[in-house]
């Protein structure tokens, strides 16, 4: 079958409701869970969606160690899952729903790699914005990571406040940190360093570096989510989230029964 066949297949199944289907179990490497993750891609644009950009997960080194992998991965973002900082969701149109606290970065230059920088993905990163990644566990995650890869690495959605332009002084995204709050309780403070070790450009640079390797690039205007400074949280109907980004600003969503 070629990559094409096994996105439709796998979309036929997970639109039944059938996630992580037991005849796709093991039949995957992460590179070919990827290649059919942009096969989907490809036909959900030929159908008029609009890619908006990137998400980078598994950012966490002890995440990585956790789900056995040495790198992170990724997934695509697409205009129908942006929603706007307040944003209020419905439980029972969710599927095991969480949540994630990131920032948001839109690229002003192409980064092609493979041997993009630091600096040059430095140099490409134009705004940054305070942002929930709204995720959903169809099926098990870490039992099958090519095959999730290929389902878009558990992305729904993304909520996003307002975007900041970036300076010199607030450019050192390893310096910014989140304070997590869910049903107005503090749940949470992490720094930006978590991400990568470093900062949110890492993950632009890594990014950017393994597009290469399916013959891509970052293209000028798209966002990236760029991973979670801190842990995933679990969403229940009823919930409150809203996260505190220094020096970016606050983004914040509702979910209703």
């Amino acid at each position: 079958m070629t990559d094409d066949d096994i996105a439709a297949a796998l979309e036929a199944e997970i639109g039944a409701g059938n996630f992580m289907p037991p005849a796709w179990r093991g039949k995957l490497d992460m590179q070919h869970g990827y290649r059919v993750q942009l096969a989907w891609l490809r036909r959900r644009l030929a159908r008029g969606e609009v890619q908006t950009g990137w998400k980078v997960g598994l950012t966490a080194a002890a995440m990585r160690a956790q789900q056995n992998v040495h790198e992170p991965c990724f997934g695509y973002l697409l205009a129908s899952g942006y929603r706007p900082s307040g944003h209020v969701y419905r439980f029972a149109d969710l599927i095991a729903p969480g949540f994630e606290n990131e920032l948001c970065l839109r690229i002003g230059t192409r980064l092609q790699g493979p041997n993009v920088t630091l600096a040059q993905a430095a140099a490409a990163v134009t705004h940054a914005a305070p942002a929930l990644e709204i995720i959903e566990r169809r099926g098990a995650f870490t039992d099958d990571l090519p095959l999730a890869m290929a389902d878009n690495a558990q992305q729904h959605s993304y909520v996003t406040g307002a975007e900041v332009p970036l300076t010199a002084a607030n450019r050192d995204f390893g310096r910014a940190t989140v304070a997590v709050s869910v049903n107005g309780a503090l749940a949470e403070t992490a720094p930006g360093s978590a991400v990568m070790g470093e900062g949110a450009l890492l993950s632009v640079q890594w990014l950017a570096n393994k597009l290469a390797e399916f013959g891509l690039a970052i293209e000028p205007g798209q966002l990236i989510m760029s991973g979670s400074f801190t842990k995933q949280y679990t969403l229940a109907a009823g919930d409150r989230i809203a996260s505190a980004f220094t020096p970016f600003g606050d983004v914040q969503a509702r979910i209703t029964a």
